[in-house]
């Protein structure tokens, strides 16, 4: 992806809107950081083999800035027939609503910092590639204030509505020890297992899977 000339504009959704207005939903305009053949076995290992959160146990999962990714009509082909995909882009939320109305697949606008009309403790799973990343810019060693309040604002809503015994599965490209505190803000503190997802050439990614840290860790649904 050709990043803009201001990294700051990847967090405003008039960016977005304009980035999108070719799209038609039938190929991504981008497939962030990777494709959904390449996160499969994260995805084994993380959500299909997970107890409770299986096809049949219709969990409902919550694409964190969807944008125009593949990865919901993945999921469905495998018979997860309870998504949610929210953006704050209307112009893509349209053309994603028009295009795979037939999977049954919910697409809402909504912005990841204050997602209202979302319940508290209602979501099973959160997946997010590439929003949290599209707000961080500046210096990884001294991040600055307004990347530390967007951050702070989005994690504490997916800890809001994510369940108890919920997941967030995370996937990024940034290193690790420039992650931990964004992750970790004030008065909010996860239980972080991190993933080195490094067979595809020498530039790794990583796979986060992260759940809420004052419940004992259980699969349980």
């Amino acid at each position: 992806m050709e990043a803009p000339s201001n990294d700051k504009a990847l967090s405003q959704a008039s960016f977005w809107d304009e980035r999108y207005s070719h799209a038609d939903g039938s190929v991504p305009t981008h497939e962030w950081f990777r494709s959904f053949s390449a996160l499969e076995s994260f995805f084994n290992a993380n959500l299909f083999s997970s107890p409770g959160h299986a096809p049949e146990d219709h969990p409902l999962i919550m694409h964190l800035g969807s944008g125009d990714s593949t990865i919901p009509v993945d999921l469905a082909s495998r018979g997860y027939d309870r998504q949610l995909c929210v953006d704050f882009s209307s112009t893509i939320v349209n053309v994603m609503k028009q295009k795979h109305a037939q999977y049954g697949i919910e697409w809402r606008l909504m912005d990841v910092r204050d997602m209202k009309g979302m319940d508290d403790s209602s979501v099973d799973v959160a997946f997010d590639k590439g929003t949290l990343d599209a707000m961080i810019h500046g210096s990884p060693w001294s991040p600055p204030q307004e990347v530390k309040d967007n951050t702070s604002a989005y994690l504490r809503e997916v800890h809001r509505v994510l369940k108890d015994n919920g997941r967030f599965l995370y996937i990024t490209f940034r290193q690790p020890h420039f992650m931990k505190p964004l992750l970790n803000p004030e008065g909010l503190i996860w239980d972080v297992e991190l993933q080195v997802l490094g067979d595809m050439g020498s530039f790794d990614y990583y796979g986060y899977l992260i759940r809420k840290k004052d419940v004992e860790n259980s699969d349980v649904h």
